[in-house]
């Protein structure tokens, strides 16, 4: 598998726009690649994916972004930056996890979790977080344990359990995880929450072989009528792309590209031989 695992974020038609905005306020942020459908982006060695898919998926908060910086200065400007247009889900302050933090979701939806951390290595750290909230609430050290069980390369950091409420027994406070060298964050999310894992927000795995494809595919998936060219639900709601890594030299080719993106369309889990042939 290359390139790890990286999210892809579900626009309405803003990906190249959303893209520019992230690397005007990150640093050695740059977009890689852009075509009417997809942007691809690097905000200081974070790959993220913009997706043009129209109006069908919302981003939400049930996967958002933790941002950890060793400058104040570099928590005070993101969270500024990152708020025009946007909203706080969690206003900026002093917590007891941290001297600066703030929850914020910004003009396209992308949630940010901004935090000052003590860590020399954190210059604009960024981590997929996963928060487990509505009917998959409680569920967080499961996924960690079904997520590190299916791929190489795993492992458990760090896991803090809620104490001292008794109604919170056995829920996870704080995680963190490896999938394949990639850092994740998982929280269960108590209270009352409107929205839980969708589209608006997957995850993409680019495999190398079709032994990797089928591998994972076989693993994740748990909802049959989510399966659609590469894309999968597994039993926690979570969104994945389990994607060819020679899909994007494929579809650079002008003359092939449309005779592949045909072939595509017509699966649910990519089969590399067929689109070598389209």
């Amino acid at each position: 598998m290359s390139n790890g695992i990286y999210p892809c974020l579900w626009f309405n038609n803003q990906a190249k726009d959303a893209a520019d905005f992230y690397c005007s306020i990150f640093n050695n942020a740059k977009v890689t690649s852009s075509n009417p459908i997809v942007t691809e982006f690097n905000l200081n060695g974070f790959k993220i994916m913009g997706l043009n898919g129209g109006p069908t998926f919302n981003i939400n908060p049930s996967i958002s972004f933790f941002v950890n910086c060793h400058n104040m200065d570099d928590v005070n400007q993101l969270w500024d930056k990152l708020m025009v247009g946007g909203k706080a889900m969690i206003t900026i302050g002093e917590y007891d996890w941290s001297k600066r933090y703030g929850w914020l979701q910004d003009k396209f939806g992308t949630t940010w979790q901004i935090s000052y951390s003590d860590n020399p290595k954190h210059q604009q750290h960024i981590t997929t977080t996963l928060l487990f909230t509505s009917n998959v609430f409680g569920q967080a050290k499961a996924a960690i344990d079904f997520y590190t069980g299916i791929f190489a390369d795993a492992a458990v950091t760090q896991l803090i359990p809620y104490t001292n409420a008794q109604e919170l027994d056995g829920k996870t406070l704080y995680a963190e995880f490896t999938l394949h060298h990639t850092p994740f964050i998982a929280m269960d999310g108590p209270g009352e929450h409107h929205y839980t894992f969708g589209e608006g927000v997957s995850l993409v795995v680019n495999c190398d072989t079709q032994e990797e494809i089928d591998h994972y595919w076989e693993s994740l998936s748990a909802v049959p009528q989510a399966e659609q060219c590469g894309w999968l639900k597994d039993k926690f709601g979570v969104s994945w792309q389990i994607v060819p890594s020679i899909l994007g030299k494929l579809m650079s080719d002008p003359e092939r590209a449309p005779r592949v993106t045909q072939a595509f369309l017509k699966m649910k889990k990519f089969d590399i031989e067929a689109l070598m042939n389209a």
